[in-house]
């Protein structure tokens, strides 16, 4: 590492930063937010109706929530039809895809811890 207090090297083996984690853990830490990644990655094209019930007892202002964070966050497309009623649909974007890929060998750790 160089004296100049200005440079921005950092020594050998120091931690990296994990300053850019902050945003996304702060959307993935929100309560139903990765397992509404993997039920529509499993499930799409997913209805609500279907994401609904692959969490049985959860309440429909926190799942539209989740869902509407995760399609501002760029992680769900939301397709909605012009029928009626009328339907929507989700799916992953190329991210979302990317982040349910990375989900997989978490979940599988989890269940072994069960």
């Amino acid at each position: 590492m160089s004296e100049n207090p200005g440079s921005s090297e950092k020594p050998a083996g120091s931690p990296r930063c994990l300053c850019p984690l902050d945003g996304v853990m702060d959307l993935l830490s929100r309560k139903y937010a990765m397992q509404v990644v993997c039920v529509v990655g499993a499930l799409q094209p997913a209805r609500y109706g279907d994401i609904e019930e692959a969490f049985g007892e959860v309440s429909s202002s926190t799942l539209s929530a989740r869902l509407g964070e995760l399609t501002e966050a760029g992680l769900l497309d939301r397709d909605q039809h012009d029928t009626i009623p009328p339907r929507v649909e989700y799916r992953l974007t190329d991210d979302g895809a990317e982040l349910h890929e990375r989900l997989e060998p978490l979940v599988e750790w989890a269940e072994r811890r069960d």
